[in-house]
This record gives C-alpha cells, structure tokens and sequence, in this order.
C-alpha cells in the first residue's frame, strides 16, 4: 500500500533536470517506498540498492563497469542506500561528469552523505529531507475526505471527528509501517524494531559508533524533557557522557534525523536567553518506544509535551526552523517561526487555549502581523494591538502559517 508523500511533486518537478536528486531521512520513513514508486512510473530506468554487496561493490571497485552495465543503458538510475558507498560522492561526481544519466539517490544518514559525498557534488546536487509521515499525510491515507476539510476553518464538531485519528498520530508516530499496521500490538512491535534498527544499522554499522549503551540512556533523559531547555551538567551525569562526548551524540541524533534542537529567538541578549536549546523528537512513536508508554492521552501526565512535540515535528516537516523565546524574567513562548520574512509566536495548550501574559509579552515587544494559540479546541480570531490572534487545533497546526 502506497502512502502519497508531498514530497514526490517536488522530486518530480526535478526529475528531468541535470542535478543529482538525493532524498535523504531516517530508516523506515518511506525513502525506499517513495523512490520506487517514481520509478515504476518511468520508462528506461533501473533501481539499484546498494545493501547488495555485489552490486555496492562494482560501484566502489569497477566503477567504469558499473558504468558500462547500468548508467549507459539508461537514462535513470536509482540507488537506494547510498550510504554505505564508501568515497561514494567522489565516484558518482565522475558518474555525473562523464554521462548524461539522471541520477536518483537515498541514504539514511545525513553524516555520511553530507560529508562524505555531497562535499565533491557542490552544484551537482539537490538534497531533500524525507520525514515520517506529516499529520496532513496521515491523514490523507486514513480519511482523504477529512483532509479536504482541515484546510478550513475548523468548527468543534469537525475538530472531535479529527481528535481520534490525532490521538493515535500523537501515540504512535508516523513512520509509514507503523500508520499501515493492523492493531497497536502490531504498531508496538513495528516500533520496537524500528528503535533495534537504528541502533544496529545506524549506530554500529554505518557510523561505527561505540557507547549505544550510554546513548540508550541519553535518548531516554531526553525523551523525558522534551520541551525544555536542555542541561548540559545533569544529561552528562546520567549518561556518563563527557561534555564534549555529548555535544557530539547530540549532533548524531539531529543528523540521524531522530531529534530536533530548538534554539532561542532573541534581539536583546541582556533581557531574553541565547544560549541553551531545546530538545523534541522527530517522531512521537519513536519517542514513546524509548519510553516504553503507549497509554491513550487520557491517562497521560505528558500529554502537554506529546502535544508539542507533535507541533516541533510538523513544523520541521514543512522545512521551517524552530526556536522559542524566553525571557530572564521567564515570560516563554513555546515556537517562533519565520515565514516570508515576518515572525509568528505559537503557544501550546492542552487545555482551554487562552492569551497568556506571555504571549501578550512578546505581541507588545515584536508587533508580529500573526499569532497563534493551539489547543484542542475549535478555530477562533481576535485582534490584540494589530496582531491577528489565531485559535486553532493543534492538529492544524501546518495549515495555521
């Protein structure tokens, strides 16, 4: 079962042209899916996957070979796994230099493509982010017909028909697998290998990496704090991590598309904070199987955090950097986004949305055109000092920009 992906259009508008297209994004996210799909709808093409050893190996060892047996013969090649090609950017910028074949690639981590291979293909290469399903791609495969009414303002009735599917999205994630799954037994277990996975593949086999032990218990205080600022001093002691250690895991689990920092928004460093970021988590399946918690939201003391991260995700997946203000005097806005050059404030609520003193705060010192309040509660509009106030579910979050 194919699950539409909103990124396919914007490979296809590529698809054509001279550039080397790379999709790049977590295991199990869809990468290999999406890819074989464009490629069932074009003629002249072959799909190579370079965890086969023999085919990874006549690209790294016989590359004039593998020229001769795959990239003369058509006029698109697909390659899946790209990240396991060793010097494989320095090997597919003579690919490109020498042929006129357009060129498809994924891999599962940023880190080895980024630095090993994008460096030599400066130019040559347009890099797309693939996440676990968005909530507007979920939805799209669960009820199309519900999608086409989200883009509207959104009434309490028709925000309680979407609250069920949101619930679920909230507790099991996205990853395209777990959204196809019969039951939640099966979405558990889907999770639990996705969470084996990535330490055995990502970890050990691609980044050759040691201490997952130590990193299992740093995804663990993390997901705990998620949505708030991160402390250095106390993640160090419960992981045994030293701070440069941890600096560098951090950075691994942003490059393998697991977590999320959220770095402060300010213009007045004597009065906002500069410094320390926040953590969330790209999928909250993926965060509640470190956890080990599946309970419904109803019986969940952390609903308040799901509801967030579920926000910090969908905006990533709209390619919008996130970042939150605070105040030394502790006035905090949960996002700041930019968006064709003005600011937006988002607050989260789980409850009743209301206009905090914090919001008020940041309305009077910025003046931003548009605010936004998510709640789980239907959409409203107010004006307060030439800002456009805007209540909505949380759920809507994408469509609110």
């Amino acid at each position: 079962m194919y699950i539409n992906r909103i990124l396919e259009k914007e490979l296809l508008k590529y698809i054509n042209k001279r550039e080397i297209l790379a999709v790049i994004g977590s295991r199990q996210c869809g990468k290999t899916t999406l890819l074989k799909h464009i490629f069932s709808s074009l003629k002249d093409a072959v799909f190579l996957d370079f965890g086969d050893r023999q085919t990874l190996e006549l690209f790294t060892e016989d590359t004039d070979s593998f020229i001769s047996l795959y990239v003369k013969k058509y006029r698109y090649v697909f390659i899946d796994e790209f990240q396991y090609a060793k010097d494989g950017g320095k090997i597919l910028k003579y690919i490109y230099d020498s042929s006129k074949t357009k060129l498809i690639i994924s891999g599962s981590s940023a880190t080895e493509l980024s630095i090993q291979s994008i460096k030599h293909l400066v130019g040559r290469i347009f890099v797309f982010n693939l996440h676990p399903l968005s909530f507007e791609e979920y939805i799209s495969y669960k009820n199309p017909d519900l999608l086409k009414v989200m883009r509207t303002e959104i009434s309490s009735a028709l925000a309680k028909k979407i609250m069920p599917f949101f619930h679920d999205f909230c507790i099991y994630g996205g990853y395209p697998r777990v959204v196809l799954a019969d039951d939640n037994e099966e979405k558990e277990v889907i999770l639990r290998n996705i969470y084996s996975t990535y330490f055995l593949k990502e970890i050990k086999e691609t980044l050759n990496l040691p201490s997952d032990y130590k990193l299992s218990r740093l995804l663990n205080a993390l997901s705990l704090q998620i949505g708030n600022m991160i402390n250095y001093n106390e993640l160090s002691s419960l992981t045994g991590f030293r701070h440069p250690e941890l600096l560098s895991y951090l950075n691994i689990l942003e490059k393998t598309f697991i977590c999320i920092r959220s770095r402060p928004y300010y213009t007045n460093k004597r009065t906002e904070l500069v410094k320390s970021p926040k953590i969330f988590f790209y999928d909250n399946g993926f965060r509640n199987i470190v956890l080990k918690n599946f309970q419904p939201l109803e019986n969940r003391q952390d609903k308040g955090s799901l509801y967030e991260n579920f926000a910090a995700t969908e905006l990533a997946k709209k390619q919008l950097e996130i970042r939150y203000w605070r105040t030394k005097s502790k006035a905090e806005i949960d996002f700041i986004v930019e968006k064709n050059g003005r600011i937006i404030p988002i607050e989260i609520k789980s409850a009743i949305p209301k206009i905090t003193k914090s919001m008020l705060s940041f309305i009077e010192h910025y003046r931003p055109k548009k605010a936004i309040v998510l709640s789980e509660h239907s959409s409203s509009k107010k004006s307060i000092k030439n800002t456009h106030v805007i209540s909505a579910p949380v759920f809507a979050v994408s469509n609110m920009l």
